[in-house]
């Protein structure tokens, strides 16, 4: 596991620092745990070209793992993630090049920079197909509790360093507090 970020320019995201990080099963489920027990600060869903779910959790999930799926149980609504291999049931397997792709093979922090700073913090994972699974953005030390502008609240930052020191082994960065206001991509 690399602990030196990736800085990439990604098409229609802009500068784009990551992290990888452990996509083995066990990993993942505890980077799931982790991530929400702070269930009221995060928002997550897909965020793709064309359409970005920022879904707030109603409650702490319940979280089971059957087949290699997560299962996030939220009381009215649930959601599965592969988050590890998957077969299928006895009487009805699933077709293994199908089921080579479904798993997380890719997992990562990341923060979003502009204007030289982050503005952005987040998890992402990935299938094999490099099909985005689920990104969760993290609490953004430039927006309130209801995602409007603010003044810098860096205790916002917790959770991502947090997940930092945990995942990563790393220590929190000042460069996470060297920016100034959210700027949208």
């Amino acid at each position: 596991m690399s602990v030196k970020g990736h800085i990439a320019e990604e098409a229609g995201v802009g500068l784009v620092e990551s992290f990888d990080l452990s996509t083995d099963e066990a990993s993942l489920l505890r980077l799931l745990e982790a991530v929400f027990q702070f269930w009221e600060t995060v928002q997550f869903g897909p965020i793709i070209q064309g359409a970005a779910y920022e879904i707030k959790a109603p409650c702490a999930p319940r979280i089971t793992v059957m087949d290699g799926y997560a299962t996030l149980d939220f009381d009215q609504w649930h959601m599965h993630i592969c988050i590890g291999p998957t077969i299928g049931n006895p009487s009805d397997p699933t077709d293994p090049q199908i089921a080579a792709k479904r798993p997380c093979q890719r997992a990562q922090l990341y923060r979003l920079i502009r204007e030289d700073a982050p503005v952005s913090w987040g998890v992402r994972l990935f299938n094999g197909d490099n099909e985005q699974l689920m990104t969760v953005l993290l609490p953004n030390p430039f927006l309130d509790q209801d995602d409007q502008p603010c003044e810098p609240n860096w205790e916002r930052l917790a959770l991502w360093d947090q997940l930092r020191s945990e995942f990563l082994n790393l220590d929190s960065d000042p460069f996470d507090r060297s920016g100034h206001r959210f700027v949208h991509g």
